[in-house]
């Protein structure tokens, strides 16, 4: 999701799905009921899974014997392909919702009921609210590995849902389900360095969505002593990081992430930093997507470092703008949005068709040109980050919308800070400094969620009005 983006994992992944074929089925095999289906999951093998979930329903046998059940259908699941487990989902999705004539029926007697037994209308309502597909994926909740499951299980879901108003509701029993189990106070917040186990560093790397780790080296310099690196994690989960940030321990505020990610650059003392700068934050999870750790995180770390380094006057971010060239390309296709002195800039610098031509070229290598996109790009740019999506109510960048909400103030924007491919096609090169001033925060919380209101610097407004 942007600077919390989720990282694209296909679920299941491959080491879970190799531990939880061994150890389902070991599961599964005590009760002898262990069955293998198709991988595409053709119609004769359909109906042997309908009889599956059934038989989880049915919970025969008591607890333990339902524990091997799930166990035999989680086994099935990840024994199916990308089409099998389509199908999978759309039977548990069309065929295990709520039965709409209980639900009238229990509205009706809540209605008619007398106050004495309103409690038990009331509780007989909720109980025909709550669809069979909610207890069955309840169960899983008691086998090994079965949360993270559960969470790759809904990541499968978010890629299907549109335009299906069952699986959209099969996503919001899920999201319920794992809302309720990753409630924050269940989260333990760990302090990630290069002695932290191998598998969970492998996972970061695997993960991090913002500015990819390209080697080991890279990942050891993002942990040196002038860095911080911080993650959640669940007790279900104790090898999967939900969320994790990376903060560099300097003084002043950063603009440029090359420095940040420079490898060969001397280890700053970081006793002696005055800021902290958060330059990624990644949702690890995406089936936990709408469920938010973020806000928590921020302020959890920012506490942490501030007991650790009493020197620590300033925390900012050095965000990136994911969505800025898509809402430039679709202003530029509108009309023209220069001012005179920027289009004759750019006429001067060899665009003679301005802006929506020069885009599309390599322009950050050639001085002149870059010189010339610098004040338009810059005050679009501006005018994109304070701008609101009226219909979500909210700021039109999601990076933007994530740090507002949390009481952050939109601060600099800084030229050609990351110029890489990737920061080249999301936003121009341009990247953004969000400042989380302690004193502020709430009131800037208050603004924004309330009022709409995006709280920014002077320099930002007055970028804005050049």
């Amino acid at each position: 999701m942007d600077e919390l983006r989720p990282a694209e994992v296909a679920p299941p992944s491959g080491r879970l799905l190799e531990r939880l074929r061994g150890v389902w089925r070991d599961v599964a095999e005590q009760f002898g009921i262990a069955r293998g289906l198709a991988p595409e999951l053709p119609p004769g093998d359909a109906d042997i899974l309908r009889a599956q979930m059934h038989d989880c329903l049915n919970a025969r046998g008591g607890e333990v014997s339902a524990r091997a059940r799930a166990a035999v259908l989680g086994r099935s699941y990840i024994g199916l392909n990308a089409e099998g487990r389509g199908r999978f989902l759309r039977i548990l999705a069309h065929e295990f919702g709520t039965e709409p004539t209980e639900v009238d029926a229990a509205v009706s007697v809540l209605r008619a009921a007398d106050p004495a037994w309103r409690h038990d209308a009331e509780q007989a309502l909720r109980d025909a609210l709550e669809s069979p597909r909610v207890r069955l994926l309840r169960q899983f909740n008691g086998l090994p590995e079965g949360v993270k499951f559960l969470v790759d299980m809904r990541a499968e879901v978010l890629g299907q849902r549109k335009g299906d108003p069952a699986m959209a509701a099969l996503d919001a029993d899920l999201r319920d389900l794992l809302a309720g189990w990753f409630d924050v106070g269940f989260l333990e917040l760990r302090r990630i360095t290069w002695r932290s186990p191998a598998l969970v560093l492998e996972k970061f790397a695997t993960y991090e969505a913002v500015h990819a780790i390209q080697s080991w080296q890279d990942l050891k310099n993002r942990l040196d002593s002038d860095r911080r690196f911080y993650a959640f994690f669940h007790p279900r989960m104790p090898d999967e990081p939900l969320i994790f940030v990376e903060v560099a321990l300097v003084n002043g505020m950063s603009g440029n992430v090359r420095d940040l990610l420079d490898e060969t650059a001397p280890v700053g003392d970081p006793g002696r930093a005055d800021t902290a700068i958060f330059y990624s934050i990644t949702s690890a999870q995406r089936g936990l997507a709408g469920i938010s750790f973020g806000n928590f995180l921020i302020k959890r770390v920012v506490d942490d470092l501030g007991h650790e380094f009493p020197n620590l006057k300033t925390f900012a971010t050095l965000s990136p703008i994911p969505g800025f060239r898509a809402w430039l390309d679709e202003t530029l296709a509108a009309g023209d949005p220069l001012t005179v002195s920027e289009r004759r800039g750019l006429i001067v610098a060899g665009a003679a068709d301005g802006l929506i031509s020069a885009v599309k070229q390599p322009w950050q290598i050639e001085r002149s040109l870059a010189d010339a996109m610098r004040a338009p790009l810059m005050r679009l740019c501006t005018v994109y980050l304070t701008s609101r999506d009226e219909r979500k109510g909210r700021a039109l960048d999601s990076v933007a919308h994530f740090h507002l909400s949390n009481g952050a103030r939109l601060e600099r924007l800084n030229w050609l800070a990351d110029p890489s491919d990737k920061g080249i096609a999301q936003s121009a090169g341009i990247m953004a400094n969000y400042l989380y001033r302690l004193a502020e925060i709430e009131d800037n919380h208050e603004a924004y969620t309330g009022k709409g209101r995006i709280a920014v610097s002077a320099s930002v407004r007055a970028l804005a009005k050049t």
